[in-house]
C-alpha cells in the first residue's frame, strides 16, 4: 500500500494479487462498486510448472544459495513431485527444510528429513522390490 497527494484529492493505491476468480468476484452486484474503482495494470495467467521447470528452478536456487550439493537428489525429485506444479510451494517445502537442518546442524539434506517433518501430511509409502521385502514376506507367515 502507499498513499499520494496530488493537489486535492488523496490517492491510496493498494495491490491486490490473487487468482483470475479475484476479478470475478468484483463482477458481482455486491462488489460492483468497489470493482469500478480498480484498474487492472497488469494481470499474469501463470500456468502450473512442469517437473522439468520445477527441478531447474530447485537446482538453480541451490547453485546461487552456494551449495548445489545440499539436497541430495532423491529428495530434490521428492519435492519436485510434492510441489505439483507450484513454485511456491517448492520454495517454502525447502525453507521449511532448511530451518530444520540448521537447527540440527545437519551439512546434507536427505528424503529422512523430508519424512520426518511431513510424516502426517504425506505419509511415506513402503518401497517395493520384485522380491517383496522381509516386512512383507514375515506379514505373510
Amino acid at each position: 500500500m502507499s498513499t499520494a497527494k496530488l493537489d486535492t484529492e488523496v490517492y491510496l493505491t493498494i495491490v491486490l494479487a490473487g487468482d483470475g476468480r479475484l476479478l470475478d468476484r468484483f463482477r458481482q452486484p455486491d462488489f460492483l462498486p468497489l470493482g469500478s474503482r480498480i484498474r487492472t495494470r497488469l494481470l499474469l495467467d501463470l500456468e502450473y510448472a512442469s517437473q522439468d521447470e520445477l527441478r531447474e528452478t530447485l537446482r538453480h536456487t541451490l547453485k546461487k544459495a552456494g551449495n548445489s550439493n545440499l539436497l541430495r537428489p532423491t529428495l530434490q525429485e521428492t519435492l519436485v513431485e510434492h510441489a505439483a506444479g507450484n513454485y511456491r510451494v517448492l520454495m517454502t517445502l525447502c525453507g521449511e527444510l532448511l530451518m530444520e537442518a540448521c537447527e540440527r546442524e545437519l551439512t546434507q539434506i536427505d528424503e529422512n528429513l523430508f519424512f520426518e517433518l511431513y510424516k502426517t501430511r504425506w505419509p511415506r509409502r513402503a518401497k517395493s522390490t520384485t522380491r517383496g521385502s522381509s516386512v512383507a514376506k514375515n506379514a505373510m507367515k
